[in-house]
């Protein structure tokens, strides 16, 4: 696997980029998050969705009740089951997140350079005079020149189904805008985004908190995507609620950085995170447009040094109607992937539109090849580099058996943990082979009843790059006696062969604990 590996700084045939890809048990390294909705939430769908490469399905709240999000879970559950791939649960909060509510469901067309009033009156029906909207200290936070863009999921305020507005002026909690393009908004709720605006909501609100307890605590969510995140204490507010309920306190939490302000703290939100989601809709907007690239590229890398998975969104809009991305979007992938995303977010493409399955088939192939000329040599170099001296002894030995599996071309490396940590940190140095994280589940109580660990950390593992975890049986223990502990790694090296990223003669590199030490060993396989 490791000598298809090339750099665009090599020589290459430009015939051999018309030859067709090989077909790979792992469609990419980089992972898809696909969100599930009306158009992805039958059982056959999300299991074509599954076997096309989604890894996480992600249940956006900002739509749907309780109940319609726990058949299409339901759904999933039956999916993993017959196609027996693992895929992960995040759950996306609402946030402080601003709505036009549109309960006749009517048409609404706004026309350029006319006027339309926002305001909290939700009484009031929605017209292309008046936007009823469900936020009422929105009069205090404006002023007349501020910028706000309204749309059903999608807005960039240069297409047709969203409105790029200007308040006009500010009248008792109304607000009249100025429409800089005509539009015509359909559906029932419109999100909507005033730029770089400080709206005065909580970030965890109480429906967001009723949901977490609820729906969240009885599935067993495996991660908290925090919408709107603009502070570390969001994040630690966050993880204290988890904390009190018991069952997902393990849940980790992504946060979603989506404006200026959460961008102005970026570097605190880091460190309280286990995750960051590029919010690059929203964060779009409020960003000049030759900003935007740069935001990315320099979020990535400190989440990269970090050792803490990046997720990029809004990758390829276009796919919600269209059975191809344009040429740009096939191109901001593979540039993500280069920069060293972890994860590919798709939204609406795969929550409403036409071709969810094709669109995440599409996506991990572009991520594949892209893949194919990341610098890792350059990388491992940065990453060794920003680490310094001396090495923790778990990054030491990470670091190590990436090094080893790149010079003895090994085709995979298997890491037995119990708790997930040694395996990240070897995704960490993005070795070119995959890594096969054999999660050892424990025995632990509560004092009432007894339970094994294991399954939160597999699961968990499906966000980050290049980690594809395999739970163990529980007999077989990640910590052994002495240097062979044969019956679990039988166990990973079968699981390896029977995907195919095993062939005879290979090369592995596994590392484990042996007593008190780590250990880094190479097996050269036989026929």
């Amino acid at each position: 696997m490791h000598s298809s590996h090339l750099l665009l700084e090599e020589p290459i045939r430009m015939a051999s980029i018309l030859e067709p890809s090989r077909a790979s048990y792992f469609p990419a390294m980089t992972k898809i998050v696909g969100t599930l909705g009306p158009r992805s939430r039958s059982v056959e769908v999300i299991s074509d969705c599954l076997k096309a490469g989604m890894s996480v399905a992600r249940f956006d709240f900002s739509w749907g009740d309780a109940e319609y999000h726990r058949e299409t879970l339901d759904n999933l559950k039956a999916s993993i089951k017959s196609t027996k791939k693992l895929c992960a649960v995040m759950l996306d909060t609402v946030g402080p997140e601003l709505q036009v509510v549109n309960k006749s469901e009517k048409a609404i067309t706004l026309k350029l350079d006319e006027k339309v009033t926002l305001t909290p009156d939700q009484g009031q029906e929605a017209t292309s005079e008046v936007l009823p909207i469900n936020f009422a200290g929105l009069a205090k936070a404006v002023k007349a020149g501020d910028t706000i863009f309204i749309g059903q999921y999608l807005f960039t305020g240069s297409e047709t189904t969203s409105v790029w507005l200007e308040v006009d002026q500010v009248k008792g909690e109304d607000v009249v805008c100025d429409i800089k393009n005509a539009a015509t908004l359909a559906g029932s709720l419109f999100t909507m985004h005033a730029s770089q605006i400080r709206i005065d909501l909580p970030t965890l609100s109480d429906k967001d908190k009723e949901v977490i307890s609820s729906w969240g605590a009885q599935n067993k969510i495996d991660f908290l995507s925090l919408s709107y995140t603009r502070h570390a204490k969001d994040v630690r507010e966050a993880r204290e609620y988890l904390s009190k309920l018991g069952d997902i306190s393990q849940t980790q939490i992504f946060a979603k950085i989506e404006n200026v302000e959460g961008l102005n703290h970026f570097d605190e939100i880091l460190e309280e995170a286990d995750g960051i989601i590029l919010s690059r809709g929203n964060l779009g907007i409020d960003l000049p447009p030759e900003k935007v690239f740069l935001f990315q590229k320099s979020a990535i890398y400190k989440c990269n040094m970090a050792g803490k998975p990046a997720v990029v969104t809004r990758v390829v809009d276009s796919m919600t109607d269209n059975l191809r991305p344009t040429r740009a979007e096939a191109t901001d992938v593979a540039n993500a992937v280069l920069d060293g995303c972890d994860a590919i977010l798709l939204g609406a493409e795969t929550l409403r539109g036409l071709y969810p399955v094709e669109t995440i088939s599409t996506v991990g192939k572009i991520c594949a090849e892209a893949e194919k000329v990341f610098n890792q040599d350059q990388y491992f170099k940065r990453t060794v580099k920003f680490v310094g001296e001396p090495m923790t002894h778990l990054e030491s030995i990470a670091s190590s058996a990436v090094r080893a599996a790149l010079k003895v071309k090994a085709s995979v490396i298997i890491c037995f943990t119990s708790s997930g940590r040694a395996a990240r940190l070897i995704a960490k140095y993005r070795p070119t082979m995959p890594i096969l994280s054999v999660v050892i589940p424990r025995l632990k109580t509560n004092q009432l009843r007894w339970s094994f660990s294991g399954a939160f950390e597999a699961r968990q593992s499906l966000v980050v790059r290049g980690l594809f975890p395999l739970l163990a049986d529980p007999r077989h223990p990640a910590e052994s006696k002495n240097a062979s502990n044969e019956s679990v790694l039988k166990v990973a090296l079968d699981h390896g062969k029977a995907s195919g990223v095993i062939k005879p003669h290979d090369r592995v590199v596994v590392c484990q604990k042996v007593g008190d030490a780590s250990v880094v060993k190479i097996i050269e396989l036989e026929d």
